[in-house]
């Protein structure tokens, strides 16, 4: 049984994977290691970005503390 059939991918679509040279297993293998490199890079992304306006966040008050507390 060939795994484009059980995937169900056209004959057109497996022909272009086959002329490659990537089989339907080494195809779905990089799919998944795709999908969690983008998974890591974007929450490693949206940590960074939470940091950097926590940072901002406290420099921001930190200025305001210093301007109320001159009067």
């Amino acid at each position: 049984m060939d795994l484009w059939e059980t995937f169900g991918m056209s004959e057109e679509i497996a022909g272009l994977w086959q002329e490659l040279g990537i089989s339907a297993g080494t195809a779905l293998v990089v799919l998944i290691a795709l999908y969690f490199v983008i998974k890591w890079a974007v929450k490693n992304g949206i940590l960074e970005a939470c940091k950097k306006l926590e940072e901002k966040r406290g420099q921001d008050d930190l200025k305001t503390d210093q301007t109320v507390g001159g009067n």
